[in-house]
């Protein structure tokens, strides 16, 4: 764990998914933190001056034409805070908390929120200190940014609702107590809005399953290239002459990364009796180079969005205040369905090179993997889960993007949907990782059966440690707990990483 610092401005992938992931460090940047006096400052003048500003001095969605008198401003930011606050659901895992914290507060930290330091330190803090704000996963419509959930993250900067803390949920007062914080006493003018009125629990939820995405798709190419040996797959397709003529960047670097893989095999090339493998073998280019020219182009949409503002109204230095709609999720919605439809793909291949494994005693292999079988089934179930899988999948890839239902008496009238989309994907991404995973499983069977002594140099370290976890074929036996490792294995970046 090392430390990242966050300006609102530069936070980059790599070090997000430090902080995500492995519990980075998360500090602000000390000129960030005094830039917000100066647009807090512009908000307290218009304030003064008695300026009509939403969500300030005016009522919010359809009560936009009501004017809060001064007596009752702040008061409306903590009720806006506690009646926003009614998502459903499972609690978020830590991870997309954790990301929510992040993504957050270095939106803020961008300085058009007319927020204090003391609330964005506040939430770096409990992201660093591991106080996690229970947040229900059901309730945003992905725009006028994630109202429900991210009421629920403010409400235990106030000391209410609930968090997670080492372990336990507690309410929010205690767990910031435990972790030597400080509840806010008031939240000023804004305030309130600022924390709800943002992308992060979208983003969150797209930041995981880029991540997962990126982890699943080495592991899915070093699976590929395990199993094209187990089958004794052809070479021919892999040839650069064939992806120089259809020149896509992802095809063709696909197409390279296995030749690079499967260099120096004595298992390719062996079997003679047909000239051409199924697709999830010889159109392994076509299908994957895709998903990673879809994991290219959604980086750079992330990339934008975790440093942007994304709250309404937003406060400049030369005094102007600004209603617009930068909280509208449309383009998260649509990276979130664009990478699911891909990680649907990557699933989907694995799983047909799985069922080429277990049926392919043309190859010399034995139905399902099994020695005896008959009395053994061998790894015939795991094509079950994969299906499975696969087949929830095509269920979550239905686009929730094209959808809209008005909120706030039609004030709102189109929403993006886009949190529906970025929970869709992170199920899709968690689903992926586990089908790489299986056909890991089934092609550390297979190399064996096939001969491991007779694997490339590219792939003899990852299936050497693939064997440390997954016992050799033989009498049928529990493997809950081998498929639980390797799935952990992928999920943690830890096989194909090289890739």
């Amino acid at each position: 764990m090392g430390e990242v610092t966050v300006d609102g401005h530069r936070l980059g992938l790599a070090d997000a998914e430090e902080v995500v992931f492995h519990k980075a460090t998360a500090v602000a940047s000390p000129q960030a933190l005094e830039g917000l006096r100066r647009t807090q400052e512009v908000l307290a003048r218009a304030v003064e001056d008695e300026r009509p500003i939403y969500g300030v001095n005016t009522g919010l969605g359809k009560l936009s034409t009501i004017r809060i008198g001064k007596d009752e401003i702040l008061s409306l930011q903590r009720n806006l805070v506690r009646s926003h606050a009614t998502a459903v659901g499972n609690p978020l895992p830590e991870e997309a908390v954790r990301g929510i914290l992040l993504f957050r507060a270095n939106s803020l930290l961008k300085g058009y929120s007319g927020v204090r330091a003391e609330v964005v330190t506040l939430l770096l803090e409990m992201l660093n200190r591991e106080v996690y704000p229970v947040i229900p996963e059901q309730g945003s419509v992905g725009s006028s940014g994630d109202l429900a959930p991210l009421a629920h993250v403010a409400l235990v900067l106030l000391g209410e609702g609930k968090a997670l803390y080492r372990g336990e949920t507690l309410s929010g007062a205690e767990a910031l107590r435990r972790a030597g914080l400080e509840p806010l006493e008031e939240l000023l003018p804004k305030e309130g809005l600022a924390l709800l009125n943002g992308t992060a629990c979208m983003l969150a939820l797209v930041f995981l399953g880029y991540v997962l995405g990126w982890r699943a798709f080495r592991a899915g190419l070093l699976a590929a290239a395990l199993s094209f040996q187990a089958y004794r797959g052809r070479t021919e397709p892999l040839d650069s002459r064939i992806h120089d003529v259809r020149p896509h960047q992802g095809q063709r670097e696909v197409a390279a990364i296995m030749r690079e893989l499967l260099k120096g095999s004595e298992l390719v090339d062996t079997f003679r009796g047909d000239v051409q493998d199924p697709y999830s073998l010889r159109c392994l280019p076509q299908i994957l180079g895709p998903v990673l020219e879809t994991l290219w182009l959604v980086e750079g949409r992330i990339r934008v969005e975790m440093n942007s503002a994304t709250d309404n109204p937003l406060v400049f230095p030369d005094g102007a205040v600004l209603s617009g709609g930068n909280f509208h999720g449309e383009i998260l919605a649509f990276v979130a369905e664009w990478l699911g439809g891909a990680l649907c793909e990557l699933a989907a291949s694995c799983e047909r090179r799985i069922a080429l494994l277990l049926s392919a005693s043309d190859r010399g292999l034995p139905p399902f993997l099994a020695q005896e079988g008959g009395k053994n089934s061998g790894l015939m179930l795991i094509q079950y889960t994969a299906a499975a899988l696969v087949g929830e999948n095509k269920i979550l890839a239905h686009p929730a993007a094209v959808d809209s239902i008005p909120t706030s008496a039609g004030k709102e009238d189109h929403n993006s949907f886009g949190a529906t989309s970025a929970w869709k994907l992170w199920r899709i991404a968690e689903n992926t990782v586990r089908v790489v995973a299986l056909e890991l499983v089934c092609a550390r069977w297979a190399v064996e059966l096939a001969g491991a002594g007779k694997l490339s140099p590219g792939t003899r370290a990852a299936y050497e440690r693939l064997c440390e976890l997954v016992p050799p074929p033989g009498e049928d036996r529990y493997l809950g707990d081998t498929i639980d490792a390797v799935t952990q294995l992928v999920r943690k970046g830890e096989i194909g990483h090289g890739l």
